[in-house]
C-alpha cells in the first residue's frame, strides 16, 4: 500500500436525524449498521445520538461530537427537498468550507442504485472545526453507499490532511 499520510484508524460519530425514531415511533436501523460497517474497516464509533429534524439539535449534537474529539461526523436524514429536511442547512451554518466532490460522487453513486430520485438528495461534506462533517440520506441503503463507496476509500488520507 506504502500511502504517506493515511490515519489507519478513524474517529467517528455518528448523528441519525429522524423524528419517528427519536419519538421511539421506529426502529434506528442506521446506528447498527453504521457500528457494523465502520468495525469491518478499522474504525470506531466513538459518539452517537438521535435527534429530531431541528437544526439547533443537529448543531448541537454535530458539535458535542467534535468536542469529544471524534475526526469525522457522519450526520444521516433530512438531506431531502422537503422543508423538514434541514440536516444540510444546519451543517451548513458550522461550516468554513465544503467538499463538493464527495457529494457529487454519493449521487453519481446513488444514480446507478436508485435512478434519478438521486438529483433529489442534498448529501454533502463539509469541514467544520478542521474535522469533517458528512450529510447523508437516512436510508441504510444510502448510508452503506456513502460509507463504502465513497468516504472509505479517501477518509484515512482526507483525516490526515486535515489534522495536519
Amino acid at each position: 500500500m506504502g500511502h504517506e499520510g493515511v490515519v489507519e484508524r478513524v474517529s467517528w460519530g455518528l448523528v441519525v436525524t429522524s423524528d419517528s425514531v427519536y419519538r421511539g415511533e421506529k426502529r434506528d436501523e442506521i446506528t447498527p449498521l453504521v457500528e457494523i460497517l465502520l468495525k469491518a474497516e478499522g474504525h470506531t464509533l466513538d459518539y452517537k445520538t438521535v435527534v429530531p429534524n431541528s437544526v439547533l439539535h443537529i448543531q448541537y449534537s454535530v458539535l458535542e461530537a467534535l468536542l469529544r474529539g471524534v475526526d469525522v461526523v457522519l450526520v444521516t436524514g433530512g438531506t431531502g427537498p422537503r422543508p423538514l429536511d434541514v440536516s444540510v442547512d444546519a451543517i451548513r451554518q458550522l461550516a468554513s468550507r465544503e467538499l463538493p466532490g464527495i457529494g457529487e460522487e454519493f449521487r453519481r453513486e446513488s444514480l446507478e442504485a436508485i435512478g434519478k430520485r438521486a438529483l433529489l438528495s442534498r448529501a454533502g461534506a463539509y469541514i467544520v472545526h478542521n474535522r469533517l462533517v458528512v450529510v447523508t440520506p437516512g436510508s441504510p441503503q444510502a448510508v452503506e453507499v456513502m460509507l463504502a463507496k465513497v468516504l472509505f476509500p479517501i477518509i484515512g488520507h482526507l483525516v490526515h490532511e486535515l489534522k495536519r
